[in-house]
């Protein structure tokens, strides 16, 4: 059940991520659910392998080429879902930023939530 709390989280954030960069567009709620599942996917597999490749680099970087490859993952997956459109690399990477920075900031109030 928690799963399914998290993948609806995840849409939500995806649809706020849309307002917020130019150049990141999700068509609905229905879109960003599927968006996410597509997102998982690349990022369990083609993100993944290329995180392990690059892991000098982004150790040299202290993990900012990762956001490169989010970035790759999101622009790759947006060719994938009808209504979830990323038009440039600059959106995928501001696009995969604010998705991080949002995660994070959910992270951190679950986890002061748990704690209690």
């Amino acid at each position: 059940m928690r799963w399914l709390l998290h993948w609806i989280l995840n849409a939500a954030v995806l649809l706020l991520v849309s307002h917020l960069v130019e150049g990141f567009q999700v068509s609905g709620f229905l879109s960003a659910l599927f968006a996410v599942v597509i997102i998982g996917f690349f990022n369990a597999t083609l993100g993944l392998l290329l995180k392990f490749i690059t892991l000098p680099l982004g150790i040299l970087t202290f993990g900012l080429f990762f956001l490169v490859i989010n970035a790759i993952v999101l622009w790759f997956s947006s060719k994938f879902v009808p209504g979830f459109a990323v038009t440039s690399f600059r959106a995928a990477f501001l696009g995969a930023l604010a998705l991080a920075l949002v995660q994070i900031l959910i992270g951190i109030l679950g986890s002061d939530r748990r704690s209690s």
